[in-house]
């Protein structure tokens, strides 16, 4: 109760508020995006908290340094190497099969600088290995709204997955629109590099 007390009135004190509830499943992959600023991530802890949603979520090694490591791990932060993606994968996978009930959040645009054109797989991947689904998180700046939208059954048909995920995200949402990456993955290109090649 005084989580979700601390989330809402952070928001209040901003003009924001929730959207609707969180999936009624006990396991899933969360995309927390867009993220173009550092506002995105107490944002992201406030709707949570005020939703009643524990997360877990992924950040890079760099972030768990001492002394604000304490925080972001009491926050539930996981150190990522990614280096060691396809460990990562697995290790979380297996960590869903352990759990009765686990919801892990991926800032899948990665570093909010914007300098890489394609979204982080990791979700993807993660949620395809584990077997769960992936729900859509989102902050809209511009409506002052956060909450989770649809959500995402992987097939492994990677370009008519994130086709719904495109169709879902839009720049207008996040606090700088021109930092905003249009959800693609690098692995769609290899699709239909390899579709080309056998026609």
């Amino acid at each position: 109760m005084i989580r979700r007390a601390i989330g809402r009135l952070f928001l209040w004190t901003f003009g924001w508020k929730v959207d609707g509830d969180p999936p009624p499943i006990p396991k899933f992959v969360m995309i927390a995006a867009p993220h173009t600023s550092n506002w995105d991530f107490p944002f992201m802890i406030a709707v949570s908290y005020a939703m009643n949603v524990r997360l877990r979520w992924l950040g890079k090694a760099s972030l768990f340094r001492f002394p604000q490591g304490l925080l972001f791990r009491a926050l539930g932060g996981i150190s990522v190497d990614r280096s060691k993606r396809n460990n990562l994968v697995q290790q979380v996978a297996e960590a869903f099969a352990a759990h009765e009930r686990l919801i892990v959040t991926v800032s899948a645009e990665g570093t909010r600088s914007g300098g890489d054109d394609y979204w982080k797989s990791g979700f993807y991947r993660i949620a395809l290995a584990a077997g769960v689904p992936v729900a859509l998180g989102y902050l809209d700046f511009t409506r002052k709204r956060g909450g989770v939208g649809p959500l995402l059954y992987p097939t492994g048909d990677v370009k008519a997955d994130m086709e719904q995920v495109r169709g879902f995200y839009t720049p207008s949402m996040a606090k700088f629109p021109e930092r905003f990456r249009t959800p693609r993955l690098r692995d769609e290109e290899v699709v239909t590099a390899a579709d080309d090649a056998g026609r």
